[in-house]
């Protein structure tokens, strides 16, 4: 995860520059003075992200580690999906930290995030979707899948490029666990569409986000295995 620092402009893209990243201790997720700045390799950024570098500085870089999040929920993340909200990238399997109000942020602030696939094909369709399995909590999930985000026909040659292009079919809906509901999964699923078969939601599924049956949802699409997928999980920011 990298928490894009505020938007200033700058006289050249870092991409054509080394980014600096600092090192946020996880465990006790307090960034310290001790903590240094180090240098990491030069980041390979696509054109389309030139206009978003050269409008920042640096990234706070919060490393995953195992002790945060057990081996079920870090093998859910794969194929190199990127949630990007307007001062944080998700780029991993994580846990949001409580620190810099990232939490309230993300649930109350911020709307929908843009969606980088850099394995889209150009020529290809992508369904995205987001869901809540622990809805209303990860003891009783008695209301999962709770649909957040449903967007289909996502053109690939956009998808490249960072942008969504596509049919919404449920707007976002951002995180929002309820207080003391423990900690949610909050999973972005992209499908790669098969040629002339339109992707919908009944009518049932149109009245409600909760209770929805992603499988059969996948299944009666056949869409097969998710080409990638990505999930962070939070809590309500006020506990």
């Amino acid at each position: 995860m990298k928490l894009l620092q505020p938007h200033r402009s700058v006289g050249s893209c870092p991409a054509q520059r080394q980014q600096r990243h600092l090192r946020l201790n996880q465990k006790d997720k307090k960034p310290a003075a001790k903590h240094k700045w180090t240098t990491s390799r030069e980041m390979a950024v696509p054109a389309p992200f030139l206009v978003l570098c050269a409008c920042v500085l640096g990234f706070y870089h919060v490393e995953a580690t195992p002790d945060t999040l057990s081996s079920l929920d870090l093998s859910f993340c794969h194929g190199g999906l990127e949630v990007i909200y307007p001062e944080l990238l998700i780029d991993e399997c994580l846990i949001i930290p409580k620190d810099l109000k990232l939490r309230e942020m993300i649930s109350t602030v911020w709307k929908a995030p843009q969606i980088y696939f850099s394995g889209a094909h150009k020529n290809k369709m992508y369904a995205l979707v987001m869901v809540d399995p622990d809805a209303p909590s990860r003891t009783k999930p008695t209301s999962a899948y709770w649909r957040h985000w449903l967007v289909v026909d996502i053109q690939g040659n956009a998808l490249k490029k960072g942008h969504i292009q596509g049919t919404t079919l449920t707007d976002y809906s951002p995180p929002s666990p309820p207080q003391k509901s423990g900690f949610h999964r909050y999973q972005f699923m992209l499908f790669e569409q098969q040629p002339e078969k339109p992707v919908s939601l009944a009518e049932q599924e149109e009245k409600s986000r909760g209770k929805w049956d992603l499988q059969a949802f996948i299944t009666k699409f056949d869409l097969g295995e998710p080409v990638a997928s990505l999930q962070f999980l939070t809590q309500n920011y006020k506990d």
